[in-house]
């Protein structure tokens, strides 16, 4: 089934590919829109859009998906119920899909919904406790954003259709849309993890690397990204996007500090898309919706190879994923360290890698745009941090020796996981500059001085200095993080969100919601309602069972009682 399905999407991707390439040269939109119900005058239709936009990211999931099962085929050759496996997976990319072509709110939740059931079932695919608790706070901390998305439904009822491609230009300075785009906006940003919601993607590790690689590069995380996108004319211009930016680049400096205090290699990477997604929603929310979408589609090639790398260093590991156990891989695996340190250079933004063309040109833009001093240091400081954990996990994988005291044969046999990466890996090199001479076929014309066109490369090569020279020293010498137990611990544990969305999220509200079911369900309603019912019949029932199974003198006694009631009733008259 690996195999199959693995053919079936890369010649779907393909003809995607080549159709937004028609779409975007011809600048093509196509708007199908078919009836499925009609409720008073509010009709409900199912309307794909097939645009330049739609087209390519659905061609980018669906060549990471096809990679992505190829890949599975060895990784997850020892589970019993790997075409289960497969199609949950493929399931996933269907939500995806549907997602993506909607410009209709009902259908969009269709999708949006479907994304996040699935990635519950493949969250506690390895069904333990951790998965499991691990899956609920995925499937609560998104529930947020789908009640958002509900309420956002309910206002749109009033215009007669749920097709927010039709009134977003029309009414995008009236206090309806801000509503709407405020309720949309926390739906994007608990499907993203922005901050306050940021606790979920770490936990969401927990599922098999396979699905890590898909759900944090091009699926599950980008939806918000990618609704955003398609909602960018409520952002500029209002408190929204202020907000937006605010609240994102915390996310990005949040993420990127948690991820230097990490040992966890799927932690690590996962704490990186938390930042990369911060990136995102920044350079989004001050109207810059292309830049952010050719960053999207960069970070998914890069990301989705990290994870792959990650996940055969892990086969190999005996599946063990502390950084500080390894060391020494270059010696020992060099076709996937190859891959590893590519994908890690491109993630930092490396001159003529994918991640350069998308990054270095949000940071240009940073530069020449109207911005505050805070944000301004966000967006550097948390680039410099990216590069400042990702030299830091090369040093603690590559260098050296093996750490790890029991015997692993660590080699670079797995073929078929060699070739999935392989497909990546040449993305990763050719896809920033191939996206950017396609999306951008126009060169932006960016004036800086010296100072502030040298200032990124700057910040990148200091902090990839200062990364490997603090995790050598801290090896050998004192260990300055634990002298600072305490500021290490919230730096580590993402500023104690993790324990607040816990026990915010799920801990109180439960045990509300048992109070209130036992006062109320099983407290005087039940009393009062079915179970005082209950009683009652079989008291009765008991009553009629006593006289059922008694002898003639009963019957004879209650003739006479009747008898005597009857007549003292006339008598009255």
């Amino acid at each position: 089934m690996c195999s199959s399905s693995f053919l079936v999407l890369i010649s779907i991707s393909s003809i995607f590919f080549l159709s937004s390439l028609l779409f975007l040269m011809k600048d093509y939109t196509i708007f199908l829109e078919g009836e499925v119900v009609s409720l008073n005058s509010a009709s409900m239709v199912m309307t794909p859009l097939f645009d330049w936009m739609s087209l390519l990211f659905m061609s980018f999931v669906l060549l990471i998906a096809s990679l992505v099962i190829y890949y599975s085929k060895e990784y997850m050759s020892g589970d019993l119920n790997i075409n289960r496996f497969i199609m949950l997976v493929l399931m996933f990319v269907m939500s995806m899909m549907l997602l993506i072509i909607s410009p209709n709110l009902v259908s969009i939740l269709l999708g949006w919904d479907g994304v996040g059931v699935v990635s519950y079932c493949l969250v506690i695919y390895f069904q333990n406790v951790k998965s499991y608790n691990n899956g609920m706070l995925t499937a609560l901390s998104n529930r947020i954003g789908e009640v958002a998305f509900l309420l956002a439904i309910a206002w749109m009822l009033k215009n007669g259709s749920w097709n927010n491609i039709f009134y977003l230009e029309v009414m995008k300075n009236s206090v309806e849309m801000e509503i709407i785009g405020a309720l949309i906006m926390l739906a994007a940003m608990t499907k993203s993890a922005q901050i306050h919601f940021s606790s979920w993607l770490p936990a969401a590790m927990a599922a098999p690397t396979p699905v890590s690689a898909l759900v944090h590069s091009s699926t599950l995380v980008t939806a918000g990204v990618y609704l955003l996108i398609r909602f960018n004319i409520l952002l500029s211009g209002s408190w929204l996007g202020d907000l937006l930016l605010l609240l994102s680049g915390l996310t990005m400096f949040m993420a990127g500090l948690g991820a230097n205090f990490e040992f966890d290699l799927k932690k690590i990477i996962a704490l990186s898309t938390l930042s990369q997604l911060g990136l995102m929603m920044s350079i989004l929310s001050m109207g810059f919706y292309k830049l952010a979408f050719f960053h999207l589609l960069t970070h998914a090639l890069f990301k989705a190879l990290l994870f792959m790398c990650a996940g055969a260093i892990i086969h190999n590991m005996n599946n063990s994923q502390d950084i500080r156990l390894m060391g020494g891989l270059g010696i020992y695996m060099p076709l996937t360290s190859g891959c590893f340190n590519v994908a890690n250079l491109a993630l930092c933004g490396m001159p003529f890698l994918a991640g350069f063309y998308s990054k270095d040109m949000i940071l240009e833009i940073v530069s020449l745009s109207y911005i505050n001093l805070f944000s301004f240091f966000l967006y550097f400081f948390s680039t410099g941090l990216t590069v400042c954990y990702s030299f830091r996990l090369v040093y603690y994988s590559m260098t050296g020796e093996l750490n790890c005291g029991s015997l692993n044969m660590l080699s670079d046999e797995g073929w078929i996981m060699l070739r999935g990466m392989s497909g990546l890996l040449v993305m990763s090199i050719v896809g920033g500059s191939m996206l950017s001479w396609l999306i951008f076929p126009t060169p932006y014309m960016i004036c800086l001085p010296s100072y502030l066109k040298l200032l990124t490369l700057f910040v990148c090569i200091v902090r990839g200095v200062l990364g490997y020279l603090i995790s050598n020293v801290s090896l050998f010498y004192f260990n300055k993080s634990l002298s600072n137990y305490v500021s290490s611990y919230f730096f580590g544990s993402m500023w104690f969100m993790p324990y607040i969305s816990t026990y915010g999220i799920i801990n109180y509200p439960l045990i509300l919601g048992g109070s209130v079911c036992k006062s109320f369900d099983q407290g005087w309603s039940d009393f009062l309602g079915g179970q005082n019912l209950y009683n009652e019949l079989v008291k009765y029932s008991q009553h009629m069972f006593v006289m059922h199974n008694n002898n003639l003198k009963i019957y004879l006694l209650l003739l006479a009682l009747w008898i005597i009631f009857l007549f003292s009733f006339f008598l009255m008259f």
